[in-house]
């Protein structure tokens, strides 16, 4: 448990702050209740989180799902006796003697040590103490509503060389209703899950052989990257963005004149050395960029220069961090550089946030709805992480700040989420279950032009430092895949489902008028598909629907003979009879226009 409280927990509301003081203190509970219900078992550490709370155990037995009816029941028992929580701060020697028997805590306490702080500890009454900076409620009998939800393996502190844990899920609410809404946004994601649609739809799949966290797109997965890619790159074009390529590889020293590699250097794949040289796959493509920019001397004239690329990226994330296309090892990010004049920054970052905005509405993510504006801040007092220019960090969080109020976005602001070389706007997309994710970012850095030495030659004839904004305007599109199978559940828009239209022949006879109209779908550069299998047409309707595939063209006798074709949607809704001309109209408007809707 962290000793220092959460810069995420000064940023919340009132209410907030209660509901994840109760969501600590249930965890809390919980260990009390594991730690009576399985002797031997040793607790580890787990927090509070957005949604609920965590706690991981070393225990040589298996413990289910099954067993969570008795651990609640236990807990239950704790809440209702209202055991007062009570703080202790104490030096790290009394700790290490109070978990003596715990490798856990001890470890946790050595790194305080090396921080020369104290410890913090919490007792429920008597009963029960742990290592914990809090915030705790008053008593036991102030948390609210919980329920323990899952239980899964996870490597001590996520990294893969150490013990695999078992780690408890649970939340809690101030309210019934609240849990139970939850409860339900619960059972609503796991039907949305992409990692489960994925692979029913059979868009990518994983190989332990090929690695961990290096996902591979089928045909029909690829097809949705393919034209994510084609709308993204056509979109940046149109908008003035230069679309380059750069090599995945790079000399180390590339990373350690940005400075990257001092803070990045944990989460980089390894140096491998060749010749003379050090190498190291890329974990950003930024430096590449600036590299090009500096490839020769450069005019006012030639600014605003805005590089794009598509471009995959390599960090080691931990094993325990992988979660299916969100978080993985190899990943390929809409990223670009603009590097403009100081006083052009605002308008520059205006033009991108306009950019995410239209991308957001294509994609049918609504703002303030689906996502919202976090203003990531700096900390002036950690010299050690950022670069140390109060007057720049000052000067550009304005800008940022200014460019939000100019749009009346949705915005909130926290200290401490910087890049190290500058401010950023997050964009903040929530999933299911309410819970926000960063999909695309905008950073202004006032650093890199200094350390690159980059610079322009003014109208004045003077030299000068221009500034550089990051930024990615569809994110990564592993993580944006993700986004959008569990957002539309799999009922992708027509332009980008991987399979646009299903014909569906009756009868044996009927397949070679099938076929004829599947060429002329083909000759229009709509996906088509024709189901030839000696099955019924209920089971090839059903099977489409499974498929998720939008239109599903019916073809017997009757059509045949009219030269027609029966279509139904993928919402089950029947049109009826209709021409093949009158068909392919619909659709490639459809496509065209990037609708939402059949």
């Amino acid at each position: 448990m962290s000793q220092t409280l959460d810069k995420k927990f000064e940023n919340l509301s009132k209410k907030e702050r209660q509901l994840w003081a109760m969501r600590h203190s249930a965890e809390h509970v919980l260990t009390q209740a594991m730690l009576k219900l399985y002797p031997g078992l040793k607790m580890a550490m787990g927090p509070a989180t957005d949604e609920g709370f965590y706690f991981d155990f070393d225990y040589k037995n298996k413990i289910s799902e099954e067993n969570f009816a008795k651990i609640e029941a236990e807990m239950k028992k704790i809440i209702k006796k209202d055991l007062p929580f009570k703080k202790k701060t104490i030096s790290v020697s009394e700790a290490k003697k109070l978990f003596k028997d715990n490798k856990y805590k001890q470890e946790w306490l050595d790194e305080i040590e090396e921080r020369k702080e104290k410890a913090t500890v919490y007792w429920t009454s008597d009963e029960f103490v742990d290592l914990c900076a809090g915030p705790h409620v008053s008593s036991t009998g102030e948390i609210g509503p919980f329920k323990l939800l899952s239980v899964a393996g996870a490597y001590w502190r996520g990294d893969e060389k150490n013990k695999m844990l078992t780690r408890i899920y649970g939340t809690v609410y101030s309210t019934q209703k609240e849990l139970d809404n939850y409860l339900s946004r619960v059972e609503e994601a796991k039907k949305r899950d992409h990692r489960k649609l994925g692979k029913e739809l059979d868009l990518f799949v994983f190989s332990e052989l090929v690695g961990k966290g290096l996902p591979m797109f089928t045909k029909k997965g690829t097809v949705i990257r393919r034209e994510l890619e084609r709308f993204i790159v056509d979109e940046e074009i149109k908008r003035g963005y230069d679309h380059v390529h750069t090599p995945d590889i790079a000399n180390v020293a590339l990373y350690e004149k940005s400075g990257h590699y001092p803070y990045y250097k944990d989460s980089m794949y390894p140096v491998m050395k060749v010749g003379d040289e050090r190498l190291i796959l890329r974990p950003m493509t930024c430096p590449h960029h600036f590299q090009l920019y500096a490839s020769r001397p450069r005019s006012y004239k030639e600014l605003p220069m805005r590089i794009a690329e598509l471009a995959s990226q390599y960090r080691y994330e931990k094993s325990g961090e992988l979660s299916g296309l969100i978080r993985v090892r190899l990943f390929c990010l809409a990223d670009a550089h603009i590097i403009c004049q100081k006083n052009k920054a605002e308008e520059e970052i205006d033009g991108v946030l306009d950019l995410i905005d239209y991308v957001a509405k294509v994609l049918g993510l609504k703002k303030g709805k689906d996502y919202r504006y976090r203003l990531s801040k700096g900390d002036k007092k950690d010299n050690k992480k950022y670069y140390r220019d109060d007057k720049a960090w000052d000067f550009a969080e304005e800008i940022l700040r200014k460019a939000l109020k100019k749009r009346k976005a949705p915005f909130y602001e926290v200290e401490g989420e910087a890049a190290f070389y500058g401010p950023k706007i997050d964009i903040q997309m929530k999933n299911v279950l309410e819970k926000e994710e960063t999909a695309f970012t905008v950073q202004y850095d006032f650093v890199m032009p200094k350390r690159f030495n980059l610079k322009y030659i003014d109208k004045d004839g003077k030299e000068k430092e221009p500034v550089i904004i990051h930024r990615s305007s569809i994110g990564a599109l592993e993580r944006v895949v993700a986004f959008l199978i569990e957002h539309h559940a799999g009922n992708f828009p027509v332009w980008l489902s991987p399979v646009q239209v299903k014909v569906l022949p009756i009868t044996e006879r009927n397949i070679k008028y099938a076929k004829s109209i599947g060429e002329k779908l083909n000759a229009e550069n709509i996906r088509v598909e024709i189901d030839e299998r000696n099955e019924t047409l209920p089971a090839k309707i059903r099977n489409a629907q499974l498929e998720k595939v939008p239109y599903m063209l019916i073809v017997g006798d009757k059509e045949e003979k009219n030269k027609k074709v029966s279509l139904r949607l993928r919402s089950k809704k029947d049109l009826g009879l209709m021409s093949l001309k009158t068909f392919i109209e619909r659709v490639k408007k459809n496509i065209k226009e990037k609708s939402l809707k059949l």
